[in-house]
């Protein structure tokens, strides 16, 4: 998989614009960043899982089922370019800054060409592993090439543009040669059901909600704080996130084992001995990043970001509450509960929200840090409240229940 070496080539990058232009550039990087992450899901809204299983399941008709997802990608694509620069407009920046704000966004909208997508459809997977790393490589390679200018955001987002031309090219040549030499229509009623927005929102509807629970501080940041606050937040945010990074690649791998479950096995993984496992390894972690705050980022980022060492303290006891949040939501997807998990998700991004409108302006990323905090027990509660009510969990035991009485 190209996911690793992608975020290597992302950590590289943000080391290097800590280390050569300091705070204020690190935090309009990370802002960039956070707009490109909304655009994507904008610009999907389901159909990449979609359009990867009419290709599975249609792949005679690939050419067509190719048009199709890819003309609703590129007026998703258009249609989000004046939000990009609105929002660069409403942000609390100088001028120059705005302009690369919404430059590098508005050019990370060439992801709607890519087809990635229908790659990933036809199982190929190194393909798929391969074009993560264009994009954040071709910026690291800018950004190399122009170390010694006094400009390394437009050198960088001469490198986003770059690389998401290349990624397009490569997968458009890749399906030239690919694409099916039998031609075969398929039924116009069968694509219009697939792609009805109905099937497609709730999935682009939860990724927007489950990215707007986990990044929507940096884009409220942007707006009522400043690119300091917004910098000494991404630094802190981004070493909490590495430790989540590999737990992620955990849960992944149980996935498939916990979509094969039925309910008594489902049952047994949701056991207290497993989840106070989960928060006891958690807070291990969370204490060790807590007591060596300082020197982690005074060794990652320079003396400079020292000031985010309290948001780092605070952001470090996320972690044994992620550890918890994301092993049930996984489980939870895995068993069919995707409509929970979204409601869940909702609240928590809600009550984030508010809160942030209320402290953001007073307290900046303190106030960003200590909502995380607060978010994330909204939504473990919520999580713990579908499990101990979901039928998915209960109905089976209760029939059993019912059946010995």
């Amino acid at each position: 998989s190209g996911e690793i070496p992608a975020r290597l080539c992302g950590i590289a990058t943000v080391l290097f614009l800590a280390r050569r232009s300091g705070v204020v550039v690190v935090g309009i990087y990370a802002l960039a960043q956070t707009m490109v992450q909304y655009s994507y899901p904008f610009i999907d809204f389901g159909l990449r899982h979609v359009g990867a299983r009419l290709i599975a399941k249609y792949p005679q008709a690939g050419q067509e089922i190719v048009e199709q997802i890819q003309r609703r990608r590129v007026m998703m694509a258009g249609a989000i370019v004046p939000f990009l620069l609105v929002y660069a407009a409403f942000t609390n920046v100088s001028l120059e800054l705005r302009t690369f704000l919404f430059f590098f966004s508005a050019t990370s909208c060439l992801y709607a060409a890519s087809l990635e997508w229908a790659a990933w459809g036809k199982e190929r997977l190194r393909l798929v592993g391969l074009a993560k790393i264009i994009v954040p490589g071709s910026v690291l390679f800018f950004l190399l090439v122009g170390s010694r200018s006094e400009h390394l955001l437009w050198w960088m987002l001469l490198g986003n543009a770059a690389g998401y031309v290349l990624q397009g090219v490569m997968f458009g040549r890749w399906w030239r040669r690919n694409k099916p030499a039998d031609y075969q229509r398929m039924s116009p009623s069968v694509i219009r059901e697939s792609l009805a927005w109905r099937r497609t929102s709730i999935m682009g509807l939860a990724w927007l909600c489950n990215l707007a629970f986990n990044t929507i501080d940096m884009l409220m940041l942007g707006i009522m704080s400043n690119a300091q606050q917004i910098g000494f937040y991404s630094a802190a945010y981004r070493i909490m996130n590495q430790v989540l990074f590999t737990y992620y690649l955990l849960t992944q791998v149980l996935y498939p084992q916990l979509a094969r479950q039925n309910l008594p096995q489902r049952v047994r993984m949701l056991r207290p001995r497993i989840l106070l496992f989960l928060l006891a390894a958690g807070v291990a972690i969370a204490a060790v990043l807590a007591v060596s705050r300082r020197p982690v980022l005074t060794i990652l980022f320079g003396h400079q970001f020292l000031m985010a060492a309290p948001l780092l303290l605070l952001l470090a006891w996320a972690i044994p509450l992620d550890f918890l949040t994301s092993y049930l939501s996984n489980a939870y997807i895995a068993w069919g509960m995707e409509k929970k998990i979204l409601l869940c998700t909702i609240v928590a991004a809600g009550s984030n929200i508010v809160l942030n409108l209320i402290w953001i302006p007073a307290y900046g990323a303190t106030a960003a840090a200590v909502n995380t905090l607060i978010s994330y027990v909204i939504f473990l509660i919520g999580l713990t409240l579908t499990g101990r009510y979901a039928e998915e969990l209960t109905s089976q035991l209760q029939a059993q229940a019912e059946l010995i009485t």
